[in-house]
């Protein structure tokens, strides 16, 4: 019998893609703080931690993913990214201020967390928790 490794304990990048890369590389700098670690004319690259997150524009998505079909912003949720912070309620009086529509929260759930949610303009849904 072969043996399996065990699988890496980290994601290294998560690739979104953009109908508005411009709109998007704005967006998450302003509202998550961070510099755009790498960028071309197809993607952005933001450093979140030990994760990246690669902005790409839906154009080259489909040469990424083939034979895979990219879907639209209006197809409907089909993920959320979920980041910790130590005060939700301090954190969405901030992103409301950086001009972000809170799509819910902050609540408390039935799981024992805090949480507010967010959409990204690329509709990538963004969840705070504590």
């Amino acid at each position: 019998m072969t043996e399996v490794r065990s699988w890496p304990s980290g994601i290294s990048a998560i690739t979104v893609f953009a109908e508005d890369l411009d709109a998007a590389k704005r967006f998450y700098g302003e509202v998550f703080g961070l510099p755009v670690a790498y960028e071309d004319d197809a993607s952005a690259v933001f450093n979140f931690g030990n994760t990246v997150i690669n902005l790409l524009k839906t154009e080259a998505a489909h040469d990424l993913i083939a034979p895979a079909a990219v879907a639209s912003r209006d197809a409907g949720a089909r993920l959320q990214f979920t980041i910790l912070v130590e005060d939700v309620d301090a954190m969405c009086a901030e992103l409301v201020e950086r001009g972000v529509e809170l799509l819910n929260g902050p609540m408390d759930r039935p799981w024992g967390i805090r949480t507010a949610s967010f959409r990204d303009p690329g509709g990538h849904i963004w969840e705070i928790a504590r």
